[in-house]
């Protein structure tokens, strides 16, 4: 923590100095592109040497690249650094003025200390005067001390992470062809890491918030914006991409220091009576930090297959969080987000086979918009935003059983719909899917105002969270339930009763049938969404609707004979 004391000794013009210095370098190295272009093997030169001599230049590159990254990274973030050094300076000086002129001492632990009543104040005046002092004068010091200190304090950790993470080589060329790429692509970062996120608001607010910043601000964001940006519901979905997929070496980083921590707790604690009982307070720490290890390699292979976005990762609380979106979430016309429900999780494998299964609904519903709808693309976001309860779970609020875990992810999941049509400049068809548990949670989700759902689709619905369905922010008519034959856990009624009962959902088939182009459909059967029989299959009537009203077509759907 930055003092007073610290701030009065700091020296902005030495810092100017480094960075001319740095900027010397980056230029210096720079010039070497052409060079190292034309330093490559010659064409006839083949062979075992030839291959070995290509990979050590190959490594060579990516190094020089990752060097001039660094230093355009630091230079950039001095540069941000040393303009708010003098900003707050100037500020400690306007305070120091203040406190002199009304007889007070900001002492360099940032105290405010008071030296009496002003010399020269005539008696009959004194008392008023110093009740000004200590009413107005005083709390208004002490305000702008503390202003003065956190200023201080995020310029100081901001430039202390950026020389972190070069020292620790950290930062990623980002697919940077040329040294010239990486200076660029380092004073992105570097003023991105100097920019103060905005106050915590609704998705409204941070799109407002985005949508005012400067175009180079933006634009240095989007190309390398700092990891808070992709926790923030209502910024493009490039952007929350780019964000948390660079989020995640960092947070391996961490989950791994964490585990070989406990790992040698482990290996102290001393044999004898109590030992086993004592090894298992540290492993059950260390399981849950091995699953969220697990869970970014799974998060990292989803996100690497073509046309995704990462909209969610959040490692925070028991498990992983994440959302994967196949198709652009900024541009689609139509958008669906699809929430799983009982045992789902990132570590498990969860968002990898939801991804799957999105992906074929993606092409389905983009075939169905293109040859009988308005052409439109389709984007369909797989949403493991909270943590669904699991089967082992005891039965207190977090189980199946309880609807505790379904109201707080819905209100997660109520802001993510928000943040989507925040983030654009038009509202794209949006549509809600939910499945077991997951339509819980929907059903939660779609209670709050302001969520901008066109359509809301539930599979194997144990419930909505209402008996009243017309209290689902969801246009009329636009509520669509889906049930397959011997869905066990969709007759439960649990959560506010039973939709396939209830009116005011439209009900589609789940049966074998033929759809109006004479495309032959089968039947779903049970309650899974996976395998031959399950509700997401391709080629299965179940599937088939969704994908149907994911395209805004839902005259195409096939209802269910009653």
């Amino acid at each position: 923590m930055v003092l007073l004391g610290d701030l009065r000794r700091w020296n902005a013009d030495l810092l100017d100095d480094a960075i001319d210095e740095l900027k010397d370098r980056q230029d210096r190295l720079v010039q070497l592109d052409d060079e190292l272009a034309g330093s490559g093997r010659p064409r006839e030169w083949q062979g075992k040497a030839a291959d070995a001599a290509t990979a050590e230049h190959a490594k060579l590159g990516e190094r020089l690249r990752e060097l001039v990254l660094e230093i355009s990274t630091v230079r950039t973030a001095a540069i941000a650094t040393a303009d708010e050094i003098r900003a707050v300076g100037n500020e400690l000086v306007e305070a120091d003025a203040l406190a002199h002129a009304h007889h007070f001492a900001i002492t360099d632990d940032g105290g405010v200390d008071d030296l009496g009543t002003p010399p020269g104040t005539r008696p009959d005046e004194a008392a008023d005067v110093d009740a000004d002092r200590h009413e107005r004068i005083r709390p208004d010091l002490v305000h702008r001390v503390e202003r003065i200190l956190a200023r201080a304090d995020d310029a100081d950790r901001e430039l202390a992470k950026v020389l972190g993470d070069a020292d620790k080589d950290l930062m990623d060329t980002g697919g940077a062809k040329t040294l010239a790429d990486a200076a660029a692509l380092g004073d992105a970062r570097g003023l991105g890491e100097t920019i103060e996120p905005p106050p915590p608001g609704d998705p409204a607010k941070n799109a407002e918030w985005w949508k005012s910043l400067p175009a180079e601000t933006k634009s240095a964001l989007a190309a390398a914006p700092p990891a808070w940006l992709g926790g923030m519901d209502g910024i493009p979905a490039t952007v929350r991409h780019t964000a948390n997929v660079n989020k995640i070496d960092d947070e391996r980083a961490v989950l791994n220091a964490e585990a070989n921590r406990l790992r040698e707790q482990i290996k102290k604690v001393p044999k004898g009576p109590g030992a086993r009982n004592l090894e298992a307070e540290y492993r059950r720490p260390l399981d849950q930090v091995e699953a969220k290890l697990k869970s970014l390699d799974e998060v990292e292979a989803t996100a690497k297959k073509t046309d995704r976005q990462l909209l969610v990762l959040d490692t925070s609380g028991e498990r992983t969080k994440a959302a994967i979106a196949v198709g652009n979430v900024d541009t689609a016309e139509h958008v669906s987000v699809f929430t799983p429900g009982l045992n789902s999780t990132v570590e498990g494998g969860s968002l990898n086979d939801y991804d799957k299964s999105m992906d074929l609904l993606q092409q389905d519903a983009t075939a169905q918009s293109q040859q009988y709808g308005d052409g439109g693309d389709v984007a369909a976001v797989t949403w493991l935003g909270y943590e669904a309860p699991q089967i082992n779970d005891s039965l207190g609020s977090d189980s199946v059983a309880s609807s505790t875990s379904a109201e707080r992810g819905g209100d997660k999941l109520a802001d993510f719909y928000r943040g989507i049509n925040a983030s654009r400049d038009d509202n794209p068809h949006l549509v809600a899917m939910g499945h077991s548990y997951g339509s819980t949670t929907t059903g939660y989700a779609l209670q709050h105002d302001g969520v901008g759902v066109d359509a809301a689709v539930v599979m194997g619905s144990p419930g909505v969270g209402t008996a009243h369905p017309s209290e689902l922010n969801v246009p009329a008519g636009q509520l669509y339930n889906i049930e397959s034959k011997r869905d066990l856990v969709a007759d439960l009624s649990w959560f506010g009763g039973d939709p396939s009962k209830q009116a005011d959902f439209r009900h589609l088939s789940t049966g074998e049938e033929i759809t109006p182009d004479g495309q032959h459909l089968n039947e779903s059967i049970g309650h899974n969404t996976g395998g031959p029989d399950g509700y997401l299959n391709r080629g299965n009537t179940s599937q088939y609707n969704a994908a149907a009203v994911a395209a805004g077509l839902p005259d195409r759907t096939v209802v269910e004979r009653r």
